[in-house]
């Protein structure tokens, strides 16, 4: 018998299980690379950071739009950047190629 493994999609739990995994802290210093690159979207608090970056994976098109439209989610801005260089901000993060998810932690 072989090992069709490899051909299938993988199911929400695996990705969430390997997304979970590959989240981090991260330091707005460590960070300032991707902001001056442009890919930083910057998850709204009341949001589940991970449930984000699932839909993000999974290129739910009409998930984002809502989240943009709820300013739940947005392309980190220069304003953004000056007050997280100011308060020096920690985040939790993880990558979706491009993208870098990023929550503000709460001090």
């Amino acid at each position: 018998m072989t090992d069709n493994s490899d051909n299938l999609a993988p199911d929400d739990g695996d990705l969430t299980h390997k997304l979970t995994l590959e989240t981090a802290r991260i330091t707005w210093s460590e960070l300032q690379r991707h902001f001056a690159r442009g890919v930083v979207l910057v998850v709204h608090g009341q949001l589940d950071l991970i449930k984000v970056a699932v839909k993000f994976a999974e290129d739910d098109t009409q998930q984002f739009e809502e989240w943009l439209k709820n300013k739940q989610l947005w392309r980190a801005q220069d304003k953004d950047a000056k007050s997280w260089h100011t308060s020096n901000t920690d985040f939790w993060s993880v990558v979706v190629v491009p993208w870098v998810l990023v929550q503000v932690i709460d001090k």
